[in-house]
């Protein structure tokens, strides 16, 4: 039995002799034949031939940052990667020397699974800032103006009421003693 794939599912196939994985760009009657969207460009394949993609690790965004800095098309590999970060902990990347570092090299396999198959960014969690012990105690953000505005913590069009712990310390830090985590569902 063959597998049925749909639009934007992640595959992998054997193209040229080689492992491919690409993105499902477009399926043909029947579903039988897909348009596959690779790093090389696209190709069609028959559902027998594939097979799906494995999962995609997720890391921080700090090392999404420190992957921007050093794209593949470069010529970059991933010995030049991990060499150029693990020089010392003094580089401008210490937050990425620190996640790999830590969990007993745990991340640093995932680092080297995200360079070599991809990887989803891991969210942040958000935050409320509940400045006043009241219902209309939270910090705003007008988005149109930039101007924050203290009132409820519903989130409208042109307003934001939910920050990451980064975007509260860039307003203040001791705006960080106010953060309320936002629930699951909630927003």
């Amino acid at each position: 039995m063959t597998q049925k794939f749909k639009v934007g599912d992640r595959v992998q196939f054997v193209y040229n002799n080689e492992n491919e994985i690409g993105i499902i760009k477009s399926t043909t009657i029947n579903g039988k034949r897909h348009c596959i969207k690779t790093e090389n460009g696209e190709c069609m394949k028959s559902s027998i031939d594939l097979a799906p993609a494995p999962a995609l690790v997720v890391v921080p965004k700090c090392v999404d940052d420190f992957f921007e800095r050093y794209p593949k098309i470069d010529g970059h590999t991933l010995h030049d990667l991990l060499s150029d970060l693990l020089t010392s902990r003094d580089s401008a990347d210490a937050d990425v020397y620190d996640w790999i570092m830590s969990n007993n090299s745990v991340n640093g396999d995932l680092m080297a699974r995200a360079w070599l198959d991809g990887y989803e960014v891991e969210e942040e969690p958000l935050y409320y800032v509940k400045v006043l012990n009241r219902g209309l105690g939270y910090l705003n953000c007008d988005t149109g103006t930039g101007g924050y505005f203290i009132d409820s913590r519903n989130n409208e069009d042109g307003i934001k009421t939910q920050y990451t712990e980064t975007e509260i310390k860039a307003l203040n830090e001791k705006l960080w003693e106010c953060a309320v985590p936002v629930e699951e569902g909630e927003g």
